[in-house]
């Protein structure tokens, strides 16, 4: 008879700080609710990595949303109204931190108004199952199940295997040689590598005017509970 009494216990994934982001509290009367093309070549010009480096990105900016963060206006034409909490994130590969928190006392133009960032603070990715990703570049006749299939083989490249994945609405930015149509998509019950790693890698182009980028959510049910209600 053998036994081992040992304890062996799963190690704890640690979040590798390889890429942050860099949050800033702004101060802005509005925002145009189609900026992507506005706010990318303010902060390109201001930071030429963050168009060059494929691990740097922008998040566009959002105000108040339902659904858990999945809906929101869709009149491009829309303003946003950001509020004391609203933060513009700058997602940073590690080299690049510090010249990311100077732009705090900066002000820049977005068309016809004005944004002040304050003190930055950095966070961490997260290690949380479900993220989402607001915006991935799509072809204008893509219909769900094709993105759907598209976004597994994209994923399983990065050696991603998620339990569910949901396509959610469609949203056109406009840009000077012509519009780029996006999808929503949440990804759910992947593991805490897997989290990370989608998060630093993205999916598709477009990462310096928002596209591909993941963040955290709360979760598909959530999603389906906010649509029965």
């Amino acid at each position: 008879m053998f036994w081992n009494d040992a304890n062996e216990q799963t190690p704890v994934f640690e979040v590798p700080d390889t890429v942050v982001d860099v949050n800033f509290k702004i101060k802005c009367a509005h925002i145009p609710l189609d900026h992507a093309h506005a706010l990318s070549q303010a902060i390109v010009q201001r930071f030429a990595w963050v168009r060059e480096h494929e691990l740097a990105g922008i998040h566009l900016i959002h105000g108040a949303e339902s659904g858990n963060g999945w809906y929101r206006p869709s009149d491009p034409s829309e303003l946003i109204y950001p509020s004391k909490r609203t933060l513009f994130t700058l997602r940073v590969p590690k080299e690049h931190i510090e010249d990311a928190k100077t732009l705090a006392g900066e002000t820049i133009q977005l068309l016809d108004t004005s944004i002040e960032f304050n003190k930055p603070t950095i966070r961490p990715l997260y290690k949380l199952t479900t993220l989402f990703s607001r915006y991935i570049i799509s072809a204008a006749d893509e219909d769900e199940t094709a993105f759907l299939e598209r976004m597994v083989a994209a994923l399983s490249e990065q050696a991603i295997r998620p339990q569910k994945m949901m396509s959610g609405r469609t949203t056109t930015l406009s840009f000077p040689q012509g519009p780029i149509s996006t999808r929503s998509l949440m990804v759910d019950g992947i593991e805490a590598a897997e989290s990370v790693r989608l998060q630093q890698q993205g999916i598709g182009d477009g990462r310096h005017y928002g596209c591909g980028l993941f963040l955290p959510h709360k979760g598909i049910d959530a999603v389906g509970d906010t649509q029965e209600k």
